[in-house]
């Protein structure tokens, strides 16, 4: 976080590519737009801000965030200024307040769901890893609160959330990865469905039945307009579809995402001001961020670097891993291939698809299941 620049050189507009006359009004519609990324798996909602300045201490309320500079302080990795950006997405599981409703709350929560999201030079693609939250990784020593938790070699990487906060998980991500995040955005539960529902739902297409009492979604084949509910059980589900792995539900998780994306250039935000007020409402509302877009003018100015990015110009990847021989109910990184997709977004470069061939996370077919409209 630091240093700014990183996070804002190479923004500017994007042309269609060769689209038809409409293709080209929807794209110009949404540059016009306020992108704010919280996917809880979520990667990237995308969010309109226009003619909200008299709303903007309303709104500037809603909006929690965390000094993670402060929280690492000099323990971080370089800051490379190349026109890029890094950032990690969270969705937290918590169980307290309004999220009770899915299960007991023990005081504790961990982080769901997990992606870096790496934006090119020019931002005008980027390549999402998600990290399953099953992975076993090398925990680097943490504090929360002023209590202390010590490193730890084969952590659940989703402890890191529960043992640190928002920090311990960026700090574990950037010994991981070798590369500093420039942005921090988390979502939960509650207000994961809230945005959803905001927008009128989600229209996705199921190839096959999906059934999950434990994420209570029972979806049959078919055409869906997906509500906030049903939209977060289906990324919930792990028994609902292929092995019943968190692997399962990441390419629903990702195959969500790009649903979602599209389904923006549809809604119709500037022909109501109303739905434009309760989206910008519910979203501020959601998100927690690091403490650089811990302001709507700041929001605006993060949203307007990543405007150029649409659903076709994201590539969703899985951190390459294989079943753990200790515990086959883990999942451990190919230190060979994590290495390669690592060292591709440090070098701002695209991921060989060789990188990710052979890994637990690539054989499985449950992002076929659904598909956008």
């Amino acid at each position: 976080m630091g240093d700014q620049t990183k996070s804002t050189r190479g923004a500017g507009g994007r042309r269609g590519k060769g689209a038809t006359g409409r293709r080209r009004k929807a794209r110009g519609t949404r540059r016009r737009a306020l992108m704010i990324t919280g996917w809880s798996l979520l990667g990237t909602l995308v969010l309109a801000g226009a003619g909200l300045g008299y709303l903007y201490f309303k709104l500037n309320g809603n909006l929690t965030s965390v000094d993670i500079n402060s929280a690492l302080r000099g323990d971080r990795p370089e800051n490379v200024d190349n026109g890029s950006m890094d950032l990690l997405v969270l969705g937290s599981d918590s169980r307290a307040g309004k999220n009770g409703r899915y299960g007991k709350d023990e005081g504790t929560s961990r982080s769901d769901t997990a992606m870096v999201v790496h934006v090119y030079k020019g931002h005008k693609k980027a390549t999402v890893v998600s990290i399953p939250r099953d992975t076993l990784v090398k925990r680097p020593a943490c504090t929360k609160d002023g209590e202390k938790t010590p490193a730890a070699r084969r952590a659940m990487f989703n402890t890191a959330y529960e043992v640190g906060g928002p920090a311990c998980a960026v700090k574990t991500v950037e010994a991981m990865t070798g590369i500093r995040m420039d942005h921090y955005l988390e979502v939960d539960f509650s207000g994961f469905k809230d945005l959803v529902d905001e927008l009128g739902g989600v229209d996705l297409t199921t190839t096959e039945p999906i059934r999950d009492k434990q994420s209570h979604l029972n979806l049959p084949k078919g055409k869906h307009n997906l509500d906030g509910e049903q939209a977060l059980g289906l990324v919930r589900t792990r028994h609902g579809v292929g092995d019943g792995s968190d692997l399962g539900r990441i390419k629903l998780q990702q195959a969500f995402i790009k649903a979602l994306i599209d389904q923006i250039k549809d809604i119709g935000l500037f022909s109501s001001p109303k739905k434009l007020y309760g989206l910008a409402d519910t979203s501020t509302k959601a998100l927690t961020t690091d403490s650089e877009l811990g302001s709507v003018d700041k929001l605006l100015g993060f949203a307007d670097g990543l405007k150029g990015i649409d659903s076709d110009d994201m590539r969703m990847i899985t951190l390459p891993v294989m079943y753990d021989p200790q515990d086959p109910d883990r999942v451990s990184p190919m230190d060979s291939k994590a290495k390669r997709v690592w060292q591709a977004l440090r070098d701002d470069k695209d991921v060989p698809k060789s990188a990710t061939k052979g890994s637990a996370g690539d054989e499985t077919d449950a992002g076929k299941v659904v598909a956008a409209g």
